[in-house]
């Protein structure tokens, strides 16, 4: 491969099974910088520089093009950085040795020039050192931050640390959530960062986007006929989204208090889950005409009522020193919302998430309405259900009744089922992150969150959370490893879900 050149090997995400070409390859000048900044701290030692790593090893960063920068305040050298992250990458440790000498680390300030100016100078020096063409070069930047610090980091690299972009370069920055903590933070964020940099340019990461499962969504829906006509008010009875965790805040209950279950996972996570179920069909795959129905959704969602929410918060929360004694804050929610259009006039999506729970699941669990005539008396035992589990043990399989073996005609729940373990022997489901940094790199913006749709989600939020923090709303108390307060089941009842009772899944072993 020449000097000047990144080859990448580009893996369609909606692969034509009749094209003869499996893999596409793209080729573009100039050298590619990778810039994490907030280098120390856990997010990118956990997440953003094992994803980095993955990719190098499955060879779409290739050691003579890209060069990684960690930057921080922290007073660190190279190798302490590496050693730092060592740990995280993998047994490999010829790839491992390999991958941390492309990484150099430069200590500055997050509001000062003199770090910045630094930054600059090392990445020119690379891209010089790789004979880039001025102006050709790519320099993507990854906030491994707390949202405080965006603006002054921004205005840092709008003013220091620019690619000029009249050869075929680019700066993209990529930005973490919470993406402010209301609709007034958020907007304020935005019009900051905004000033600075064109939407293009700008990468919300919601790591949930990336998820194998949520991104098979849109093949699920829209590429199989027999989901097309079921898949409205005249046969779904309701949809759940659910996230649970069996374990409390255990460390983070300084930070999860300033935001609550709510912020930390509903108004984002569940709420772009719930935009690929409800979504209508998009003119094609560009990534606009994908978050264009993705907002006309949201825009569609009538406000929340005050009878179809629980709170929760479990037993001992308020034990962490971290945490306030009279704190409000919600560790569990069940918030139902409607959408008010054509295909979901009726239909309950219940958005479910809490933590020290009776287990460890994320799940979208399609209920469908009864058969009508039930001439095997047969509805007792439950309604069909297509079920995609996100995590742990990805799957899909739908709930349906059938005779049970033997000389009686009775009937019984079993499932079809694809597990992705025994299916798919041997293929690496890739991280979350990793799939979005290659997204970013590529500048496939369609896995990431646009400015006008994260306003119409935090428009729906906003209130109900406004009257938390005021202390108007109180958590109901539930007990650890529990399924949450008693009345998140009696509103799931009240609104339509009707429980299986007999039957569990069980994951298939290899």
């Amino acid at each position: 491969m020449g000097s000047g050149q990144w080859m990448v090997e580009r893996r369609s995400s909606f692969g034509n099974d009749s094209s003869p070409k499996e893999h596409e390859t793209v080729s573009e000048t100039g050298c590619l910088s990778i810039i994490v900044l907030g280098a120390s701290g856990d997010l990118a030692k956990k997440k953003t520089f094992p994803a980095l790593y993955h990719l190098y090893r499955q060879g779409f960063l290739h050691s003579n093009e890209v060069h990684i920068f960690g930057y921080a305040r922290t007073k660190i050298s190279d190798d302490d950085l590496r050693d730092r992250i060592r740990g995280y990458l993998g047994k490999d440790a010829e790839h491992v040795s390999k991958f941390l000498q492309l990484i150099k680390y430069v200590s500055g300030s997050y509001d000062s020039e003199d770090g910045f100016q630094l930054l600059d100078k090392e990445i020119s020096q690379h891209e010089e050192s790789k004979n880039s063409t001025e102006g050709s070069s790519r320099r993507l930047f990854y906030l491994a931050l707390p949202p405080s610090v965006y603006p002054p980091v921004c205005r840092m690299i709008k003013k220091c640390c620019m690619n000029k972009s009249d050869l075929g370069g680019w700066t993209r920055i990529v930005i973490e959530k919470p993406f402010g903590k209301d609709l007034e933070s958020a907007e304020n964020l935005s019009a900051q960062i905004g000033e600075l940099f064109e939407e293009p340019q700008l990468y919300r990461i919601d790591h949930y986007l990336g998820k194998e499962l949520v991104q098979n969504l849109l093949v699920l829906r829209f590429a199989n006929r027999f989901f097309l006509p079921l898949w409205n008010r005249d046969n779904i009875a309701n949809v759940q989204i659910v996230f649970r965790e069996d374990f409390g805040t255990e460390g983070r209950g300084g930070y999860f208090d300033e935001y609550g279950i709510i912020r930390d996972i509903i108004q984002n996570h569940l709420l772009q889950v719930l935009c690929l179920v409800a979504m209508e069909k998009p003119v094609s795959l560009k990534p606009e005409h994908i978050r264009d129905e993705k907002v006309k959704v949201l825009q569609s969602v009538l406000p929340i009522q005050d009878n179809e929410f629980v709170l929760g918060q479990y037993e001992g929360y308020r034990d962490d020193p971290t945490v306030p004694d009279q704190s409000n804050t919600p560790t569990f929610a069940t918030v139902v919302l409607r959408i008010h259009n054509e295909r979901w006039e009726g239909v309950p999506f219940i958005l479910k998430a809490g933590k020290a729970l009776n287990s460890r699941k994320a799940e979208i669990r399609v209920q469908f309405k009864d058969v009508p005539g039930d001439i095997f008396k047969c509805q007792k035992q439950g309604r069909n259900e297509f079920v995609i589990r996100l995590q742990p043990s990805e799957a899909m399989y739908m709930k349906l009744t059938v005779k049970q073996p033997g000389l009686e005609m009775s009937t019984v729940q079993s499932e079809l089922d694809l597990s992705y373990m025994q299916r798919y022997q041997g293929v690496p489901i890739p991280e979350a992150y990793e799939r979005l940094i290659l997204d970013t790199i590529r500048g496939d913006q369609q896995h990431f969150v646009r400015r006008d749709e994260l306003k119409a989600a935090w428009e729906i939020f906003t209130p109900l959370l406004h009257r938390i923090d005021n202390g108007e709303m109180k958590p109901k108390e539930y007990q650890p490893g529990s399924r949450g307060p008693v009345e998140a089941d009696e509103l799931l009842a009240k609104v339509g879900y009707v429980q299986t009772h007999g039957y569990i899944w069980i994951p298939p072993t290899l």
